[in-house]
């Protein structure tokens, strides 16, 4: 596709100037656009008239003229309705947008769920309008990445790429953030903790689950996979989840998100249980809700604003200093104790719904095993 210089986006301005500066419209083009061989008199007497008939030249046209558009675009691999139910996307958006219009780019977003928009996505790739991508919460086997790749546009992912070093991106350490909030749950004297994992062809989700494993190990415990459930970051999941975890009795659950864990406390509510006293319950992100659920909810702080304010910055200094090399950051978390965990409750009164299931259970086995004498 041949790209049009600035002149052709305004053609009648651009020949007026050029009638009254006495040159051809290709060298009112020329100086629009700041090309260096235009002899200094020229320029000035072209600058002069274009300012006496208040010309704009189109950004957007300059920007193609020059080989850059100075728009990102951002592609959240979710439909509509994640991006408007769990606050960890706006709070992500808000974070790049307000990096792009400090340093003067403006940012095209995409959700990329179904399939058809992803086509829309990968064509938009082609035609030149953005100079860069953001990536979100990326899918381990997304085939944009391929496509990203294969096309040599500058792009960072948000989430670490599982295998390729190639790739850019700005994350937290999922997994040994998550190996921290279970591990003081463990410290509390909890025994059957439970967790409502996020997706796992995520790699977030992959890298809490692994984080949560690893505190079991720490602690020389055996995972039980009942007390494993797979959901997907939702609030309506972790409900869902919760439900199908309390037959198995848990005295503490972590759920991968804290819509998760807003969504396992309605259902610890419904089922008349109280958290912490008898299940505690943590989330991950430290969204805004999370310090004003009832009780407050113990979690892991990641800085999502400042992660898409370092995505933008970390893209343009990519697309400005191609050097090829892949960035790679891992930003700061911070385990925030509230009262959701019952670190301010003595042991003998926390987990009090898995001793009282397990003391049941036991009276189970033993009227069953007397009917056998």
């Amino acid at each position: 596709m041949r790209t049009q210089p600035a002149a052709e986006f305004s053609a009648k301005t651009l020949e007026e100037i050029a009638r009254l500066a006495g040159v051809s419209r290709s060298t009112v083009s020329r100086v629009i656009n700041n090309h260096p061989h235009v002899r200094p008199e020229t320029r000035q007497r072209v600058l002069d008239i274009a300012r006496r008939l208040n010309y704009q030249p189109n950004a957007a046209a300059r920007g193609l003229a020059a080989g850059r558009t100075r728009i990102l675009g951002l592609v959240i691999p979710m439909g509509v309705s994640a991006l408007f139910t769990d606050p960890y996307f706006p709070l992500l958006i808000q974070g790049v947008s307000s990096a792009c219009s400090a340093l003067d780019y403006s940012v095209m977003l995409w959700l990329a769920d179904p399939e058809y928009e992803r086509r829309t996505i990968r064509q938009v790739l082609q035609s030149g309008l953005i100079d860069g991508v953001i990536v979100a919460s990326m899918l381990m086997d997304d085939p944009l990445v391929e496509a990203l790749l294969a096309r040599g546009l500058p792009f960072i992912l948000v989430g670490r790429h599982p295998t390729d070093e190639r790739i850019s991106y700005v994350d937290v350490d999922n997994r040994d953030a998550a190996r921290e909030i279970v591990a003081h749950l463990l410290r509390l004297g909890y025994r059957r903790v439970a967790t409502i994992t996020g997706p796992r062809n995520m790699i977030a989700g992959s890298d809490r689950l692994e984080g949560y494993l690893a505190a079991l190990r720490e602690r020389g415990l055996s995972p039980n996979s009942a007390l494993i459930v797979e959901s997907d970051f939702s609030e309506a999941g972790g409900y869902t989840a919760m439900k199908q975890l309390l037959p198995h009795a848990p005295d503490a659950v972590f759920a991968a998100s804290d819509m998760m864990a807003v969504g396992a406390l309605r259902a610890l509510r419904e089922a008349g249980l109280h958290v912490p006293e008898d299940i505690a319950l943590t989330g991950f992100d430290d969204i805004p809700i999370a310090a004003r659920t009832d009780p407050p909810l113990t979690t892991v702080r990641q800085p999502i604003q400042r992660t898409g304010v370092v995505a933008v910055e970390t893209l343009i200094d990519m697309i400005t200093h191609p050097d090829g090399q892949p960035r790679r950051i891992i930003l700061p978390t911070e385990l925030v104790i509230r009262e959701s965990c019952g670190v301010s409750l003595p042991p003998e009164k926390r987990g009090r719904y898995s001793a009282t299931m397990q003391a049941h259970q036991g009276q189970g086995g033993e009227r069953r095993h007397n009917q056998a004498i």
